[in-house]
């Protein structure tokens, strides 16, 4: 009897846990980081391919292509060495180019960065329809190259007399221009076809920095005498907008070196407004189809690239920006304040 009562659970005792199977707890578990580990490569394993396949290889192989020479293969013939490289320290023509890309981005760089941070500040301002004119304004970026440079060329910049643009010259009783037959207008149709295609999207990176800024520093600022208006913008605003300013130079200045739909279609044949990658573009899939010279050429245009972003990044870049926005004030005896 007293044995019985002894075992017998909930008189005195605790009952003893049941007992499970060994590795039924993390048996779940263990399924479900199999079954994510699956999803995983499945969505990321087509991504991997297409990036081997259509960028890491071509790279390699134009890197090997660059040393060699190959006239209408992709196969290479013939040693060269450095010489498909040393063919460009004398070649004119690249040199042209590159004084092309230099007036380019002279004008295209500070004129898209001005109108789009214009026009972040004006839709940043307004009470309401924020939301309809960035969109409005974002709008063309959607657009592709090659239709904005068509619409630029067949029906605003056509030429014509019944152009829009020569139209708009009429009225004011001008003779109708020639905008892709001389210099400098063929440069006002590539400069406002650039700045029409891509200015709404340096307006949305504007307008997140300036939405980033705390409102307490303007509130602050009023209460120092600092009212609304071109003072405000100048010790509030660009300050605030110096990291922001930094990644849009950049970006802009890679995007210079990268124009090429709008010249190939709007001025093709004149080697006056002919840029680098037009130039490339020519010597690679041109007549002489100079697959390593045009390879070569693509090597040296990236490090020029590489060059011109590092001194942007060391002088105008993020690093600069934040010490010029956090730099400690000193005091007279030379203690940070």
């Amino acid at each position: 009897m007293s044995s019985s009562t002894a075992s017998a659970p909930g008189r005195g005792g605790t009952s003893p846990a049941p007992s499970r199977p060994p590795g039924s707890g993390t048996r779940g578990r263990t399924s479900t980081v199999k079954g994510s580990r699956l999803a995983f490569w499945v969505f990321v394993t087509p991504f991997l391919v297409g990036l081997v396949v259509f960028t890491v290889v071509p790279i390699v192989w134009s890197t090997g292509l660059s040393f060699f020479e190959a006239r209408g293969t992709l196969t290479p013939t013939r040693f060269v060495g450095l010489g498909n490289f040393a063919h460009f320290l004398t070649d004119d023509a690249f040199t042209n180019s590159l004084v092309t890309f230099f007036v380019y981005a002279l004008f295209i760089v500070p004129v898209t960065m001005a109108v789009s941070l214009g026009l972040a500040v004006l839709v940043n301002g307004l009470p309401r329809f924020q939301a309809f004119y960035r969109s409005a304004l974002f709008l063309p970026v959607a657009c592709s190259y090659v239709v904005g440079s068509l619409v630029w060329k067949l029906a605003l910049f056509s030429g014509l007399p019944s152009g829009v643009a020569n139209s708009a010259l009429g009225v004011f009783g001008i003779a109708p221009v020639s905008w892709l037959g001389s210099s400098p207008y063929w440069w006002i149709v590539l400069i406002t076809v650039r700045l029409w295609l891509q200015v709404g999207f340096y307006m949305v990176l504007f307008l997140a920095g300036l939405q980033r800024i705390p409102p307490v520093l303007y509130e602050a600022a009023m209460l120092d005498g600092v009212s609304a208006g071109f003072r405000r913008f100048r010790y509030i605003t660009w300050p605030q907008l110096r990291p922001t300013v930094a990644a849009v130079l950049l970006l802009l200045l890679v995007a210079a070196f990268q124009a090429f739909d709008e010249f190939i279609n709007l001025v093709p044949t004149n080697p006056s407004t002919r840029p680098p990658l037009v130039y490339l573009y020519n010597v690679a899939l041109g007549a002489q189809r100079d697959f390593g010279l045009g390879s070569a050429g693509a090597l040296i245009l990236t490090a020029i690239m590489v060059v011109v972003a590092l001194l942007q990044t060391k002088f105008f870049g993020f690093s600069a920006a934040e010490d010029r926005t956090k730099a400690p004030r000193r005091r007279r005896g030379g203690v940070s304040a």
